[in-house]
This record gives C-alpha cells, structure tokens and sequence, in this order.
C-alpha cells in the first residue's frame, strides 16, 4: 500500500506538459481547481474532467499512475459517500428503519466523489511534471510581490518543496521500519481498531527519530554549504515563458468561462 503512494514524486519526460513554464502551471492548477468547486452540476463538472483527461494525455504519464495517487484517498472517498447517501434529506428509495437512501443523496455522493478524485488527479498532475528545484523558483516568483511586506518568501518555498520532497522518502522509510518490525514477529493486522493503534508504536517511535534525523542532517549541510537565504543567490535555470505557456492559460480561462456558462445555464 505504501509503495503506491505517489504524492510529490516526480516522473521526467518530454511531453507538451513538462516543457510548460511551472509558474504557468502553478496558475493553470489553480484555475483548474476553481472549475471543479465553480461547478454547480455534473455537465459543468464534465467539462473540468475534460480539461484534466486531455492534460494527462498530453503529460503521458501511465494510466497506473492515476490510479496509483487514489489509493491514499480510498478511505476519504468512502467516508464521503456514506455521509451523502445516507444523511441527506430527501424522498428516500430505500429506508431500513431510521436508515434512508435519497436520491437527493446518491447524486450529492456521486458528484462530490468526482470532484475529490478529479481534484486529487490534477493537483498530483503539477508534482509528476514539475521537479522539486523548479517548483522551488516557481513558487518564489509568484510569490515575491509579498516581499514588499517583508514576508519570508524564499524560504517559505523552500519549506514547501523539501516537504513535498521528502514525502517519498519518508514513504519509503516506513515501509522498512514496518518490514523490520514483522520480521521481529510484530502483529499489526489482527485484533480490534485500538489494538492495531497500539500495534502503531513501534513504527510512528522510529518514524519521528529518522525524520528528525534528517532534517537535522539537512540542516547541517545547508549551514555547511553557507546557505542564508534567498539574498543574492543566483539560478542555474532561469524560468522563461513563451507562446506555449499563455496558450495553456488561455485554454484552461476558456475552460473555466464554460464552466461559469454551464451553470447560468442549468442553475
């Protein structure tokens, strides 16, 4: 299960996608999000689902990929749908005593279903085509206008992108520690919900060293490396847009008006 988890992980390539300049991406991102919670019914949602299958076609990135950055949100998900389904008002299709299904329901979990996995898949669609260094610089350029208030933000992006960086490897580090513990005969699949909480400890204790391990590790080479901020500092690759980037822009407005114009229309 841990290994499937693809959160902050990037994927190199060449598509149409990778080539775009991230602060574009960043920007086309959010518009993309503002389309899904824009979206008042299922025909202005199709229309964000469409932006978002013609971007994955575009990125080439696997279809197990897709697939893969659900499977953290699985228990979400269900979580979500029980609510709707069962606790909306509405003429009830089904009642078990004080238990009713409404339609009302079923199409308010549908919808909300599709919109958290859409949402999950686009937002996952940044970090598999845009490396951590130039999320880094893309996140400060947007950003700087708050410099002027004297807000940190050089390091507020580099806080940012270590933390999306490290989620791998973290990822990765529980997945050993939790290995070991099963080889040393440790238990943590049967027994009620508070047994396989208590089960937990011997996995979050190891956990919380290592990933203060690091980070201290990390601090110390920064320091040694005489990192201070972003003051002076230079770039090995400066972030330039062309005709590309603002054509994606325009695609992912004209998106958005459509959504907008859905919703006049049904609403």
């Amino acid at each position: 299960m841990l290994k499937d988890i693809t959160i902050g992980q990037y994927f190199p390539g060449k598509s149409a996608v990778h080539s775009l300049d991230p602060r574009f991406k960043i920007i086309i991102t959010g518009v993309f999000i503002g389309m899904l919670f824009a979206a008042d019914g299922f025909a202005a949602l199709a229309v964000g689902l469409v932006f978002l299958a013609m971007s994955f076609i575009m990125s080439r990135i696997p279809f197990r990929l897709m697939l893969k950055s659900l499977k953290p949100i699985v228990p979400i998900i269900i979580f979500t749908s029980v609510l709707n389904i069962f606790f909306l008002d509405g003429a009830p299709l089904v009642k078990f005593g004080f238990i009713k299904i409404t339609a009302e329901g079923l199409r308010t979990s549908a919808f909300m279903v599709i919109r958290i996995i859409a949402l999950i898949m686009g937002s996952s669609l940044l970090t598999y085509t845009t490396s951590p260094i130039t999320l880094t610089d893309a996140i400060e350029r947007l950003l700087s206008p708050l410099k002027k208030i004297n807000l940190p933000v050089h390091e507020l992006a580099m806080m940012m992108t270590i933390a999306l960086r490290f989620i791998p490897t973290l990822i990765e580090e529980t997945d050993k520690i939790i290995s070991a513990q099963k080889a040393r005969g440790a238990d943590m699949e049967s027994g009620n919900i508070l047994q396989r909480a208590k089960a937990l400890t011997p996995i979050l204790i190891p956990l919380f060293v290592s990933a203060f391990r690091r980070a201290e590790e990390l601090a110390v080479a920064m320091e040694c490396r005489c990192y201070q901020g972003g003051d002076g500092r230079t770039r090995l690759r400066q972030l330039k847009s062309d005709g590309k980037d603002y054509f994606a822009l325009g695609v992912s407005i004209v998106f958005l008006d459509i959504v907008i114009m859905l919703n006049c229309i049904f609403g």
